[in-house]
């Protein structure tokens, strides 16, 4: 089904509403789910159906728990994810401008961070060098495993260029788990080989893989990955494990490179966007008409769904947000 776009936003918000958060927190996370909802991501608004994403009513104030002028940790209150990395960007990337490193972990968010690859865009529009990691609940495997430990473990870099900045987003899950929630909203399989079910058998039905276990991309390299994601958004930023050692809070980490501390911040960005036209005019394989760079193909998504007004939705999906809206 076709939606303006406007509408989209418009119901988006009404949901946020209902959900309890106030408006400014409401535009913020409006921002974060538009981001990947207009560039066909499936980090949008399905977040917001079913249980969706509700504001803690115990949430408090985001605290300072260490700070240095290069780095701070954030108690994030149990508020939305999306609001404390945000916070948590600014902070980061404030540090980054005044001494060329802005590191910043969160700890004690309690909902998705959304498309990290918001916050790495935002960097690199900046002028800097965004790294972002997020951690979550336990939905993936260690290769070798079936039980669910890690989160899906996104990581995302920003590079600022000339022109629009190169944005690499990526899970080290086979599959997002809100692409296996999407497929079940919509009545579709999940594709062979990404996901068990609570046996450790593989499966293609979404309710199934919602109940087992995520498997890391490409074998045990993407599971070190996924460790490594997992050391970054845990351990080192402070969450707190139950008394079984099980999550009990969300932790993401941002890391903003100032390019200036290696050499001078327009020379990079040209070398950057030359290094891309390179890549552009390389030679092709048979059947490949045009090389594309991270961010590139949702760049043009966002364009194109901009240019019209409107955007594709799941007719379940849309039916799913009007409902949770109304």
């Amino acid at each position: 089904m076709k939606v303006q776009v406007d509408e989209l936003k418009r119901v988006t918000l009404q949901v946020l509403a209902r959900s309890g958060y106030p408006p400014d927190e409401c535009e913020t996370i409006l921002n974060v789910i538009m981001y990947a909802q207009l560039r066909g991501n499936n980090q949008g608004i399905v977040k917001l159906i079913g249980a969706g994403m509700p504001r803690d009513k115990a949430c408090k104030p985001i605290t300072t728990q260490r700070d240095t002028k290069l780095s701070a940790l954030l108690d994030g209150g149990r508020n939305s994810g999306m609001v404390v990395v945000t916070y948590a960007m600014k902070l980061a990337i404030q540090k980054a401008g005044e001494h060329g490193i802005g590191i910043v972990g969160t700890n004690n968010t309690n909902s998705s961070t959304g498309a990290i690859g918001y916050y790495a865009s935002q960097i690199a529009q900046a002028g800097y060098i965004g790294l972002v990691f997020s951690g979550s609940g336990e939905y993936m495997a260690m290769h070798g495993s079936y039980q669910p430990i890690f989160g899906t473990n996104p990581l995302a870099f920003g590079i600022p260029t000339t022109g629009k900045p190169i944005v690499f987003d990526m899970a080290t899950a086979s599959i997002a788990r809100f692409g296996i929630v999407e497929a079940k909203t919509a009545g579709r399989s999940i594709p062979e080989g990404v996901a068990y079910d609570n046996k450790g058998e593989i499966t293609t039905d979404p309710a199934a893989a919602l109940g087992g276990a995520i498997r890391a991309f490409g074998g045990y390299k993407g599971a070190a990955l996924a460790l490594l994601v997992e050391v970054l958004t845990h351990p080192l930023v402070s969450t707190t494990p139950d008394g079984k050692g099980h999550k009990s809070d969300w932790g993401n980490l941002l890391l903003v490179i100032d390019p200036e501390l290696l050499v001078d911040g327009d020379t990079f960005a040209e070398r950057t966007s030359s290094l891309v036209q390179r890549l552009k005019d390389a030679q092709k394989l048979p059947g490949v008409y045009e090389i594309l760079v991270p961010g590139e193909r949702g760049d043009r998504f966002m364009d194109s769904v901009m240019q019209a007004g409107s955007i594709e939705i799941e007719d379940q999906l849309w039916a799913a947000l009007q409902q949770a809206a109304n």
